[in-house]
């Protein structure tokens, strides 16, 4: 679907994963600066909606999915993920629910619906993908909906939610993202331009997807249709802080995300990459990252971003074994592009809360007999 507001003056399309909704309306950099402060909103139209309704719905999300949504209060905004049987992230979605239903906000919507409708048996829920219906809008703003607003989901990153942990390697210091402020409030997509000129009336302007995309790479938040691919696990992308809660019970892939935990350690981990701005040039997604003379290799890159502040930056997906202190290469339009890397999952790929050692609780995930809904161990 393409947004009514890519005809507002100065709007520029977004590309893939962003088609479809403005990139920016001419001047990213002020854009940039108004989302900081507060003062502007981002059409965020693109993103697919999912309802749940029925009485059952928050018990029978809670055994799916990785996060304990069961006791989700009225107002209340979570995020959870559906992994595959080896642990692997399929799904992820923000959670909200108005004491009715449940509304799921999702990159791979369709998919998501899809495999939540197979999943019912006899249970009393309902699900509905109603992306056609309704459409997202983004504010630099950290409180929930006040009475009467619509429905609104709060990101909660970077908290560390109860039953999560985190793999950076200092806890105690101030995470990058600890300023960013992001919610999504839901419209009726047939008022989308109303409530968009509702908030220019006062006082609000329109930011585009470059500034809201290099507000979320320089808080180190991670996005399901960038840094996820088929292979990728929670742990690489410290995600465990928002999604996963490691003391809840069974649900498919819990076995895999245990192991990694508790006795393993994941293959890859992301990072921030401060890029050489001198050429003005960036690399596409995708691009190979590379180490040494050689050109070895070891990574690729997952998110590209222009930071008012901060310059050209990145997220990349490295194998976990590269130097943190090693200078890296990213090829681009431009040619070689230097980059120096910004921990995010540290390089020793323990989380702050692992177990000293394997005790008698631990005894079945090591014999591969833990959670009978994975289906099986980790490859």
């Amino acid at each position: 679907m393409t947004s009514p507001l890519l005809s507002r003056s100065g709007a520029v399309d977004s590309a893939a994963p962003d088609a479809g909704v403005a990139w920016h309306y001419g001047d990213p950099t002020a854009e940039q600066r108004a989302l900081e402060a507060g003062r502007a909103v981002v059409d965020q139209s693109h993103l697919g909606i999912v309802t749940v309704s029925g009485p059952d719905r928050l018990t029978w999300l809670d055994s799916l999915t990785t996060q304990e949504v069961k006791n989700l209060q009225p107002g209340e905004s979570s995020e959870f993920m559906i992994l595959s049987p080896q642990g692997r992230i399929e799904h992820v979605a923000g959670i909200v629910d108005d004491g009715e239903t449940a509304w799921l906000i999702s990159e791979t919507a369709p998919g998501l619906a899809t495999f939540l409708d197979r999943m019912r048996f006899m249970l009393r829920v309902e699900v509905a993908d109603v992306t056609d219906q309704w459409a997202g809008l983004g504010e630099a703003v950290s409180s929930p909906a006040a009475e009467g607003e619509p429905v609104t989901w709060v990101d909660a990153w970077p908290q560390i939610r109860t039953g999560g942990t985190t793999y950076v390697e200092d806890p105690s210091a101030t995470h990058p993202g600890a300023a960013r402020a992001w919610r999504l409030v839901l419209v009726p997509r047939e008022s989308l331009t109303a409530e968009v000129d509702e908030r220019l009336a006062a006082g609000w302007s329109l930011a585009g997807t470059w500034a809201s995309e290099a507000e979320r790479v320089a808080a180190h938040r991670p996005r399901a249709a960038t840094e996820v691919d088929e292979t990728t696990l929670p742990h690489e992308l410290d995600w465990l802080r928002t999604s996963v809660h490691l003391h809840k019970g069974c649900y498919r892939g819990q076995e895999t995300v245990a192991k990694v935990h508790n006795v393993g350690r994941p293959p890859r981990r992301l990072t921030l990459l401060h890029l050489d701005g001198s050429a003005h040039a960036v690399p596409e997604l995708g691009a190979n990252v590379l180490l040494g003379d050689e050109e070895k290799v070891v990574g690729r890159i997952t998110s590209v971003a222009r930071h008012h502040e901060y310059g050209p930056i990145a997220l990349a997906m490295l194998k976990r074994s590269v130097d943190p202190s090693a200078v890296l290469t990213v090829p681009s339009d431009g040619g070689l592009l230097s980059a120096n890397q910004e921990l995010i999952v540290n390089a020793d790929g323990f989380s702050a809360d692992r177990p000293d050692k394997p005790g008698p609780t631990m005894k079945g995930l090591l014999m591969g007999k833990g959670c009978a809904a994975d289906g099986g161990d980790m490859s």
